[in-house]
């Protein structure tokens, strides 16, 4: 099985993605994960890309290239969920490329979609550690009362006018890739308004073809 998942920023991608590596037993790929690894291993790849997230630049297309192939090639090129690539008609031209020559291509995109109103109540409300990194939501998964409130920040991207130029660069750059993948009869678009498991059902009936009418 080789899905690639994308959505809007707060479409819950990360979240269903580790539900199909937990359930379904696949690997897992994620290039922010993989660049934030990369970049704490001091790999060469990693030493490149931190200049660029130090000063809050997009890595480069190419580098990102290469972290997502070797990521596949490190799974024998199958069984693993994509989450955060590709991002761009290039990238997803690349990925056909590699996934083809490797006679592994991909069998199902599964595009997440939710309204924008949804998605910026979603991501105002998300919080992070300061030192640890780790994610909260003051929803539904708050701080534990017992971390000081000063530990507790609010991402500048998760603010709503920075959330807004984040929906904005997605349907730029990113929403034409559902177009790109229909035409090739592998797009699913799944409805992420609704509990975790109520979306996560919805993409294991998609991918298991039991919604034939959503490939569209």
């Amino acid at each position: 099985m080789r899905i690639a998942l994308f959505g809007p920023p707060g479409a819950g991608k990360g979240t269903q993605a580790a539900l199909l590596v937990s359930r379904l037993g696949l690997a897992h790929i994620s290039t922010g994960n993989i660049i934030r690894a990369a970049i704490k291993a001091k790999s060469p790849e990693g030493e490149e890309a931190r200049a660029y997230v130090r000063e809050g630049r997009l890595v480069p297309g190419k580098l990102v290239r290469k972290m997502a192939e070797d990521a596949i090639a490190d799974n024998d090129y199958d069984r693993f969920v994509l989450d955060g690539y590709p991002r761009t008609l290039e990238q997803a031209e690349w990925l056909d490329e590699f996934l083809d020559s490797n006679g592994t291509p991909l069998e199902s995109v599964v595009s997440l979609y939710l309204p924008d109103a949804i998605i910026i109540e979603r991501l105002s409300r998300r919080r992070i550690h300061r030192e640890t990194g780790q994610n909260f939501h003051l929803d539904f998964n708050p701080p534990p009362p017992d971390i000081p409130a000063k530990m507790i920040l609010q991402r500048s991207d998760d603010r709503p006018e920075a959330i807004q130029r984040r929906l904005d660069v997605y349907r730029e750059k990113t929403l034409p890739l559902e177009e790109y993948f229909r035409s090739q009869g592998k797009l699913v678009r799944v409805d992420a308004v609704g509990s975790v498991d109520d979306v996560h059902d919805r993409i294991r009936r998609v991918i298991s073809g039991d919604l034939v009418n959503d490939r569209r």
